[in-house]
């Protein structure tokens, strides 16, 4: 996660947060969930959650390799990464560029 996405303490989540579970397997992706309803007190766990990945509706009790995203650190970081992957692609092109042949 970047620098600017802070970990929250306590595991705190709104109906509208984003839970995000990272992968544990190198290249393996994160799952990422939108928190449908808070059942816990005061926004503890558990959380009904929608999952990206196959719109899967489950009851989770996060564990210390979740995160919460509010809708508004989720905007950022989702930015950041299209970011770094523009930039990535920029470096291919320009790279394949300088290296084909001049015909």
């Amino acid at each position: 996660m970047s620098p600017t996405i802070e970990r929250r303490r306590d595991m705190l989540a709104r109906s509208g947060d984003w839970l995000v579970i990272k992968g544990t397997l190198v290249g393996s992706p994160d799952e990422v969930g939108l928190v449908l309803e808070v059942r816990g007190a005061d926004g503890t766990p558990p959380y009904l959650v929608k999952w990206l990945r196959n719109d899967h509706e489950g009851l989770v009790f996060p564990g210390p390799d979740a995160i919460v995203l509010t809708p508004e650190q989720k905007a950022v970081a989702d930015e950041q990464q299209r970011r770094r992957i523009d930039e990535m692609q920029r470096a291919i092109h320009n790279h394949s560029l300088r290296s084909s042949p001049v015909g």
